[in-house]
């Protein structure tokens, strides 16, 4: 045998034997009596603990058909080096708003390493009901409905593939992640759903959300505050209320908001485009900086590019005092479509903390075939290619 054909064999058989080595060790809920038409909430709950005590890469397979499931919190840490939920069928919540016992998320999963949530399945909140009772725009001291998703405190982890409809609140929130990625996940949600934000990240560093569609009654995607390097890459939103950072400055011992990216999405037939919002006559005091929205296509967008920091949805706070936070180092470029108001920008900085460093790059955005006029206070654009001038609001 020549040494190059050697190198090659003992080469293939490395690869192979890495291969069977890196290969996941299934655990199937139908083995712990979860069947299709029936409650699986005892079965995952007990094929999650198997996998994730598993001395090798483990994944929890939920197979075809339809499922319930109650209030499910699973957790890690894990001994498995890396641990996957592959759901293919249809995992249905209690419609009864009551009936997950005041849990703020349906699933909730939190401390663990190289968490994967994969598959053609969806997860159907059922939200219909509570959002008949939701008052939650009014009373501050509502009751909240349950979200779908609580991801908190996961690291180096994707969520692909999977659906979530019918939230009877956020669909995802993500709290304390670190390396977090979105790629290919559905959201889906009438347009007159109240509080079903698509994924809200908060306190965060490293969260990607990319090729991913998402409609729904709010925010597509918004980020609270404490976040940092945040990617929005190839998402197709609405309806909804579009893309925004905030709302910030509420209360008090928030954290800064830095690096930000949104690039190549297209907002269609939503309440606003890209927008940063904060409290006026709140305590919160951060700063918001390096926000940049590049290359975004607006259908039909009633607000499509937005500063405020007089948000105060309700009349819930008082607006004589300004916001404290300060807004800098933001970029609007190559933004183009079609607009529902003639003011198709709206730059409304803070008095006490005018925003510094705002640039406005190629705006092409007409309203009636003509070109929108932008609104601008306590802040001074710099304007370069094609975008309106700034006249005062």
């Amino acid at each position: 045998m020549n040494m190059k054909l050697s190198i090659t064999i003992c080469s293939l058989s490395l690869f192979l034997g890495f291969a069977i080595i890196a290969q996941a060790k299934d655990f199937d809920i139908a083995s712990y009596g979860g069947n299709p038409n029936g409650d699986i909430t005892d079965a995952l709950t007990k094929a999650w603990t198997d996998a994730c005590a598993a001395t090798e890469a483990s994944r929890v397979l939920v197979g075809s058909g339809t499922y319930n499931l109650n209030a499910l919190d699973i957790k890690g840490p894990c001994q498995a080096p890396s641990i996957e939920i592959q759901v293919d069928g249809v995992i249905q919540a209690p419609a009864d708003p009551s009936a997950l016992n005041g849990a703020s998320q349906w699933i909730k999963i939190g401390y663990v390493n190289a968490f994967t949530l994969s598959g053609t399945g969806t997860f159907d909140g059922q939200g219909a009901a509570a959002w008949k009772s939701n008052d939650c725009a009014l009373n501050p001291k509502c009751n909240w409905p349950t979200m779908n998703f609580g991801f908190n405190f996961i690291n180096n982890s994707y969520i692909r593939g999977v659906t979530s409809k019918d939230s009877k609140n956020f669909h995802v929130n993500v709290l304390s992640c670190n390396n977090i990625n979105f790629d290919g996940f559905n959201i889906s949600a009438p347009g007159d759903s109240p509080n079903t934000d698509g994924i809200h990240i908060g306190r965060s560093n490293g969260v990607s959300v990319a090729n991913t569609n998402i409609a729904t009654g709010d925010d597509c995607v918004s980020l609270g505050d404490g976040n940092q390097n945040v990617t929005v890459l190839n998402v197709t939103c609405g309806p909804g209320h579009g893309i925004s950072v905030g709302s910030l400055g509420r209360y008090n011992n928030e954290q800064p908001v830095s690096n930000v990216n949104v690039k190549n999405c297209t907002i269609s037939n939503t309440m606003n485009g890209v927008r940063i919002k904060t409290w006026p006559g709140t305590p919160g005091a951060i700063t918001i900086t390096d926000m940049h929205f590049e290359d975004i296509i607006m259908n039909n967008v009633q607000n499509p590019v937005m500063i405020d920091q007089e948000y105060c949805p309700s009349n819930q706070c008082d607006k004589s005092t300004p916001s404290k936070i300060k807004i800098s180092n933001v970029t609007f470029t190559n933004i183009s479509g079609t607009s529902q108001s003639q003011d198709g920008v709206v730059l409304i900085c803070s008095s006490g903390v005018p925003c510094d460093n705002v640039q406005l790059n190629n705006i092409n955005l007409t309203f009636n075939g003509a070109a929108v006029t932008a609104k601008c206070s306590n802040v001074k654009p710099t304007i370069t290619g094609t975008a309106p001038a700034c006249a005062a609001a």
